[in-house]
């Protein structure tokens, strides 16, 4: 591997590493999403924050090393905003996520430290041509998918779901099923899906493996990425699919058109809620009835009465083992798979 760049994780699906390439600076007019680009790093922020690289490891950093990252938007209810759409003349940018999601931040929670600052030294290139995500991502055949689903859906980032996914992965491991995992929208990062791998997951995904760096991307070419990563779900020929809706429906995320593309599949909903109120509110706007809701408004009695008080549902607390039995039942129940 090249040791002049640090390659962070959205670059995973590349081959960039190891083959090579020049660096050109580009006008403004002809940035895209998904473009790879390099930056250096001129603030490297609070020294608690770190860039996760390709095989899903965090690695820190310092002022004037050089980063490999994609062009993107991010779009966090809870910490960040920003978008390569708005970088200025000075062409500084900021890291987004971790993953290496480079655009100009717009807007931060006073909770989060200072994210990465870093300047564009140009994109990265090949026989003349820039080099965008897309470019690495081998067109499947679409398979048509009828793979039985849990589906895991939040009120906003940080609410419980990729936990939440892990506990019912493992619960399907442990009952001799194969299970693939995937993620469909929200801000490219490789740690959720890797959760899911290391509790026993047969494959993981999720949309960085179809060329986009975050799911905030024009609706119809987001919807044919969204075939292309069903067909790849589908291929696994797994028993159960358990996939993640990134971020909250509510977001840019394009989340509402992943539950719409994958509703007739659902077998089980599973909602992580950070109270009662956002519950009642996420099963209004998208007329879903959650089979469980979890997550931080499950964390007390008071929250599982309010959340049956306001929305008729149950409300387990996934990660007390004393719920485990009823899991496993309603599980059972909704996908036909004996636990």
């Amino acid at each position: 591997m090249d040791q002049k760049y640090i390659y962070t994780s959205l670059t995973r699906i590349s081959d960039l590493s190891e083959t090579g390439f020049r660096t050109r600076k580009l006008p403004r007019m002809k940035w895209e999403t998904g473009d790879y680009v390099v930056c250096k790093i001129v603030d490297a922020g609070s020294n608690t924050l770190n860039l996760e690289l390709p095989n899903g490891r965090m690695r820190g950093v310092i002022g004037g090393e050089f980063i490999v990252g994609a062009l993107g938007e991010r779009f966090a209810t809870l910490e960040a905003t920003g978008t390569w759409r708005e970088v200025g003349n000075d062409l500084r940018m900021h890291v987004l996520t971790g993953a290496g999601l480079m655009g100009k931040l717009t807007s931060k929670s006073a909770f989060i430290p200072n994210m990465i600052e870093v300047q564009y030294q140009g994109h990265v290139q090949r026989q003349g041509k820039k080099l965008n995500m897309q470019d690495f991502v081998e067109p499947m055949e679409e398979i048509p998918f009828n793979t039985p689903v849990v589906l895991f859906v939040g009120t906003s980032m940080s609410a419980g779901k990729t936990t939440s996914a892990r506990i019912v992965t493992h619960l399907f491991k442990l009952a001799g099923y194969s299970v693939v995992g995937a993620k469909l929208t929200g801000a490219g990062r490789f740690k959720d899906i890797l959760a899911l791998k290391d509790v026993g997951a047969d494959a993981v995904m999720d949309f960085v493996d179809v060329g986009l760096p975050s799911s905030i991307f024009p609706e119809e070419k987001y919807r044919t990425a969204l075939v292309q990563l069903f067909s790849r779900i589908q291929f696994q020929k797994s028993d159960v699919a358990v996939i993640e809706i990134g971020a909250s429906p509510l977001e840019p995320y394009n989340g509402d058109i992943a539950i719409d593309m994958l509703r007739e599949y659902v077998k089980c909903t599973i909602l992580a809620a950070s109270d009662p109120y956002a519950v009642y509110g996420l099963m209004k706007a998208f007329e879903v009835v959650p089979d469980i809701v979890t997550g931080i408004a499950s964390n007390t009695f008071a929250g599982i009465q309010m959340v049956h008080r306001l929305c008729g549902v149950r409300a387990l607390n996934l990660i007390d083992w004393n719920t485990t039995e009823e899991l496993k039942q309603i599980l059972a129940t909704k996908t036909g798979l004996l636990l």
